[in-house]
């Protein structure tokens, strides 16, 4: 709710408090003062509400979820203010108006406080009579009582002419202390509106004036100076009320010239004795104090007999009629004259007090309602600036993430093609590699050098050795063929994947990737296990004549035949040793070998058969002969070479085969398993940087939730402080109304 608006509800308020208070206010002056204080009041009692509720709302503010939007100087400003109001509500619920009476022992100032409260109330008597000072003060109960200084006990009424009457020293009271008078105020008009009456003793008999006008004169709204027109100021009133001068800032005061009855008996002097009084007094109050300027001194110089006044209105109060032969000539003249000073007296102390009482309290409550409405207005701008920051914030964080996730996402898949990529080319590298060591094996088998013995103990550790000579050699031909490679393609790869992911990361991760994501060197390991692969291997390093029957077989009809062969051999087939036994010239004992041999087969070794019998026609027996002697000796040759070094190289001839084969049954696991660690460490670098992003990406979300909570706070903030804002317009214009109302009324 803006000011613009208040102004209309302000000024429905000002109208409809007007009509309703303007009514008591006119009804009598000191209403004025009654309605204002109820007034100021209620309005303090929700200035005390607003100033808690303000008080407690800074309080709140200082807590870690937001920046600042308050000062810790504004929340004990406002804790401040709190105190403040509560004091001076305090004390306005306590404020009166206070009327004090000075004057020279026996000028009749108690006699014009009971005229003024229409009954004897304090005590009067010629000479000195008021011991001290006498407070009249209004009670809402029935009975009237007596309250001393610095006591609780109630006394009786009747015992004021003994605590306050000169004449009586039953108490031990100086001319300081202070007795208070409790009167019913269903029996009093003047004392219902919240008026104090205060008598005091002539100050023509103690010195102790300082200490008077601090003790009872400070709070005092107006001062009534009772002289006796029998006389003229004297020197000693003149000196006390210079004092109280000094000490307030132009008091309000009146003087009562008393006892005017006495002119009566000299009515050829009345007009210039009254004249000479009245310049006499106005030259004092005008010149001499300076509290009032001459066209107005005449309002506050009266002529009356309080004592005529009193008993005229205590035969009234007792219904017995007012007979003006019991008083001096010119009685409704003076009765008209002290009615005239009360009613300028009542305007006077009701506006003085008000003033007095309310102004600066007034003041203070519109300094007060429009500082705390400036914080309101303060907390609302820095309010609104951090909410501006944080919707700001917010949405940078969104942008940045819908980007990284986007990013993210086309580089995680271009960099999965280029990992299949990568992948694939190892694989091929791979592969080719193994073939060439795979054809080169025999010359990683021809380095292997340890010494061979045909013993199976010997022959089982030169195995293992062999084994893991082929491992480690493959492994290092396989390393020179292809990890160098393979190896600086990765570093390669990673460090472009790096490159490419760091924009997404925020600068002080950056800084920190290489701690975060370490980079060790990579190697393939080719994991060949020839132990387990050619565990099976069987050497055959047994002698085998060139010429034999099982050679000549897998010569002539192929490995593959010659097994099926012999395998199909009958009990026939075990008889070659007898065959060689015939004699070579027999003619049907070669036909008989000849049969033999082609029953092995029928199929195959018909052909030999017929060749043999073919050459044994052509050559005849000794050609055979010396064939066969010739046949002997190539065994005995081949037998007598049969050494350890030839069986080594059978072995190696026989494992390089076996080896081959085996190598060439592995090749695609060794393939697939080299691509798959290279897959692996891309893959790990890969998902280790995409964890970094992942925890920047969850760090956006979490300061988009915690601007998201910020803004909530903010908004309930802002309308908090607008709330509040508003409270204190609005009491900043009940202070304007109530400042219209009482406080510039008669100005």
């Amino acid at each position: 709710m803006s000011l613009d608006l208040l102004r209309p509800i302000s000024n429905v308020i000002h109208s409809a408090n007007e009509k309703s208070l303007m009514s008591d206010v006119n009804a009598s002056p000191l209403k004025h003062f009654a309605a204002a204080k109820k007034q100021i009041n209620l309005i303090f009692q929700e200035l005390a509400a607003f100033t808690k509720e303000s008080s407690s709302f800074l309080d709140t503010l200082m807590n870690d979820e937001l920046d600042p939007v308050a000062t810790e100087a504004q929340v004990r400003e406002a804790r401040g203010y709190l105190f403040k109001v509560t004091g001076i509500g305090e004390v306005l619920a306590r404020g009166h108006m206070k009327v004090a009476f000075f004057g020279r022992t026996s000028n009749g100032k108690s006699s014009v406080i009971n005229a003024m409260l229409r009954d004897k109330v304090l005590p009067t008597g010629i000479g000195h009579t008021t011991n001290c000072f006498l407070q009249v003060e209004g009670t809402d109960g029935n009975k009237a009582f007596l309250l001393t200084e610095g006591s609780e006990e109630r006394k009786n009424i009747k015992t004021v002419n003994h605590l306050a009457h000169a004449l009586h020293q039953d108490e031990d009271l100086d001319a300081g202390s202070l007795v208070c008078v409790m009167w019913p105020k269903d029996k009093c008009a003047l004392l219902r509106d919240h008026l104090v009456l205060v008598d005091s003793p002539g100050i023509d008999v103690d010195t102790e004036l300082d200490t008077w006008i601090d003790k009872f004169c400070l709070d005092a709204d107006v001062f009534v100076l009772v002289a006796n027109s029998e006389s003229t100021l004297m020197q000693v009133e003149k000196s006390f009320f210079h004092k109280v001068n000094k000490r307030l800032s132009s008091p309000n005061i009146f003087i009562l010239n008393n006892r005017w009855d006495a002119s009566a008996s000299e009515p050829e002097y009345m007009e210039d004795v009254r004249r000479q009084h009245m310049d006499r007094c106005s030259s004092f109050l005008v010149d001499e104090l300076g509290v009032v300027d001459r066209a107005q001194a005449s309002d506050r110089i009266f002529f009356v007999s309080a004592k005529e006044v009193l008993q005229a209105r205590v035969q009234k109060a007792q219904g017995m009629p007012e007979e003006a032969s019991a008083f001096s000539k010119g009685f409704q003249a003076r009765m008209f004259e002290f009615e005239n000073f009360e009613r300028r007296f009542e305007e006077c102390i009701s506006q003085s007090a008000v003033k007095t009482k309310f102004e600066q309290h007034t003041m203070r409550a519109k300094q007060i309602s429009e500082a705390l409405r400036h914080m309101m207005d303060d907390v609302h701008n820095a309010s609104q600036k951090q909410r501006v920051h944080c919707l700001e914030t917010c949405e940078d964080c969104r942008d940045r993430l819908k980007f990284i996730e986007k990013q993210l996402d086309l580089l995680t898949m271009n960099y999965k093609i280029k990992i299949k990529n990568i992948t694939e080319k190892v694989e091929g590298q791979v592969s080719n590699s193994m073939a060439e060591e795979i054809k080169r094996l025999y010359m990683l088998v021809d380095d292997f050098h340890m010494e061979f013995h045909p013993s199976q103990v010997v022959l089982k550790f030169y195995k293992n050795e062999l084994h893991r000579h082929i491992e480690e050699g493959l492994g290092r031909n396989m390393s020179g063929r292809c990890s160098t490679t393979i190896s600086d393609e990765l570093q390669t790869t990673q460090t472009e994947l790096m490159e490419s992911l760091k924009p997404l990361l925020p600068a002080q991760v950056r800084e920190q990737m290489d701690t975060l994501v370490p980079r060790k060197c990579f190697s393939l390991n080719y994991d060949l296990a020839c132990n387990k692969l050619c565990s099976d291997f069987q050497e055959d390093i047994g002698f085998r004549f060139t010429l034999g029957w099982t050679m000549l077989v897998n010569r002539f009809l192929g490995p593959r035949d010659a097994r099926r062969a012999l395998m199909g051999c009958n009990d026939q087939v075990l008889q070659p040793m007898a065959l060689t036994r015939v004699s070579a010239s027999s003619p049907q004992s070669s036909l008989t070998m000849v049969t033999g041999i082609a029953s092995l087969n029928s199929h195959t070794s018909m052909g030999i058969i017929a060749a043999g019998g073919i050459v044994w026609k052509a050559m005849g027996w000794r050609l055979i002969a010396l064939s066969v002697g010739m046949y002997g000796l190539v065994y005995i040759y081949e037998r007598l070479m049969w050494t350890t070094k030839a069986k080594e190289r059978a072995f190696k001839r026989q494992f390089v085969e076996y080896a081959s084969e085996k190598l060439q049954l592995v090749v695609s696991y060794t393939v697939s398993n080299c691509s798959h660690q290279v897959q692996q460490e891309l893959s790990g670098t890969l998902a280790q940087l995409c964890q970094q992003v992942d925890v920047t990406l969850q760090n956006l979300k979490d300061e988009i939730k915690g601007a998201d909570r910020k803004v909530e706070l903010l908004d309930a903030l802002q309308l908090k402080a607008t709330l509040l804002s508003n409270k204190a317009s609005w009491l900043e214009c009940k202070l304007n109304l109530f400042t219209q109302t009482y406080l510039q009324q008669g100005r």
